[in-house]
């Protein structure tokens, strides 16, 4: 066998993308963000044609207590506690808000990954798993950030394999988009080695982007606390790019674009309100609102939890920014959903949150709140709610969250048919009404919104009393 071919590798050996001079990957032959609409003409990544496919088996045969975690049954084994602070302290995993379709949003960057001599790879996918179980019972979104993988922190492919086999349908089956940013030949390489095993309609869900800028129409890049050293890689990728594309017009393009005074998405309060006959309730949030405001929108299981199409979400959007009518029966089956999808939307795509930067981080030292007796804590925290609420947030962000929790409670009052309590809109709506200015979101942070936010909502008739 020819000791030169990649698949000839023993399984703990590297493919080191640092001294790939041959990658497939350049920006030369930039591979191009597939649309995340759901038609049927998608196609499926594929890869490398001089990588066959023998061998997978002899690569990947390593005997189960190698890892300890060939399957994700074995994985919890000597091991009751939830407590991965050992991992979480390199950021390795960070959870944000929603994506452009309502989707919860986990990232993982490569370059956080510590020397392989320092992490324990078993506790690393115990730690990954354990932070998606919180989120993969709704639509969710993928992403990682390939830059600043090498041979000291690359994990084995043998344990990569092993990791594939524990993410089974449970994990799959919500995940709407998995995107690999700033891939490199070695991503090639084990999606070969992975493709027999992934099934097509899996394998559309996975996006190759060459660059950041390909994200923004499906993402808010601007929340996103994208690590220093990945941004300046891709500046130098596009600095390059744009110096192989010098003298050609083609492949110029301007962000630019006109702001109607009918907007409603990715624009502020004052400026609906301004084109708005002074009303500060959106038009958008009036007819979503008005459309699922009947028993049997609000007894839809999975109201607000499950996402609508993606190029139907867009489509929507775009009509409400042009000024024209939407009619969600057009929709069919998937109209309640798209009502839902666009209603949480535009609170995210706010330009301030609905909360306010102000109270950020009061909200998050909520959940801190110290009393005695825990009649007393809650009688503490219900006070500090309605000195937030009724004391500083805005009149106008006031009236706006009130008319959406009077209609959130609707929701709950039915969550016995929709599964919708208090907590599970709290964590659909939490990070939506909530983020920082300048600090990246994370499970922590989000979980502590999402608490001020199920307080809110179970308290509501105490709190919303002007």
């Amino acid at each position: 066998m020819d000791t030169n071919r990649v698949n000839a590798k023993k399984p703990n050996e590297y493919i080191d993308d640092e001294t790939d001079t041959h990658s497939d990957c350049s920006h030369e032959q930039p591979i191009l963000i597939m649309d995340l609409s759901q038609g049927a003409n998608i196609p499926y990544l594929e890869s490398p044609d001089h990588f066959d496919d023998e061998n997978f088996e002899e690569a990947f045969a390593v005997d189960e207590t190698d890892c300890g975690i060939l399957v994700k049954d074995k994985l919890y084994i000597d091991e009751d506690d939830n407590d991965y602070s050992d991992i979480a302290k390199y950021g390795i995993v960070e959870v944000s808000a929603d994506d452009a379709y309502g989707r919860k949003v986990i990232m993982i960057y490569a370059c956080r990954l510590p020397s392989n001599k320092v992490l324990n790879h078993n506790r690393f996918l115990k730690y990954l798993l354990y932070t998606l179980d919180q989120y993969v019972e709704n639509d969710y979104t993928l992403i990682y950030f390939h830059y600043g993988l090498h041979s000291s922190n690359k994990p084995p492919l043998s344990w990569l394999w092993q990791a594939f086999r524990a993410f089974d349908r449970k994990y799959r089956k919500n995940l709407k988009a998995l995107y690999l940013v700033h891939p490199t030949n070695f991503i090639r390489i084990v999606w070969q080695i992975f493709k027999p095993a992934i099934s097509v309609k899996f394998g559309k869900k996975m996006r190759y982007v060459n660059y950041l800028r390909e994200l923004e129409p499906h993402l808010h890049l601007e929340q996103l606390l994208i690590p220093k050293q990945i941004i300046e890689h891709d500046k130098k990728l596009l600095s390059t790019l744009k110096k192989s594309n010098q003298g050609s017009s083609s492949t110029s393009q301007s962000n630019f674009y006109e702001r109607l005074d009918s907007q409603q998405f990715r624009v502020s309060l004052k400026f609906i309100k301004e084109h708005n006959n002074g009303d500060v309730i959106p038009k958008v949030v009036h007819s979503c609102i008005s459309y699922l405001n009947n028993e049997n929108a609000l007894q839809t299981e999975g109201i607000f939890r499950r996402c609508a199409n993606a190029q139907d979400a867009k489509s929507v959007q775009e009509k409400f920014n042009s000024g024209k009518e939407v009619n969600f029966d057009d929709y069919g089956d998937q109209s309640v959903h798209i009502a839902a999808t666009t209603l949480k939307t535009f609170f995210r795509e706010l330009e301030e949150p609905l909360l306010t930067f102000e109270l950020y981080d009061d909200v998050i030292d909520f959940q801190q709140i110290a009393g005695g007796s825990a009649s007393r804590h809650q009688m503490e925290k219900l006070a500090v709610a309605k000195s937030l609420v009724l004391q500083r947030l805005p009149e106008d962000n006031y009236t706006l969250l009130k008319f959406l929790v009077e209609f959130l409670v609707k929701v709950m009052d039915r969550s016995d048919l929709n599964k919708m309590t208090a907590s599970n809109l709290a964590i659909v709506f939490g990070p939506n009404l909530l983020w920082s200015k300048n600090k990246q979101a994370s499970l922590e942070t989000i979980t502590h919104i999402n608490h001020f936010t199920e307080i809110i909502l179970r308290n509501h008739d105490l709190i919303f009393i002007k």
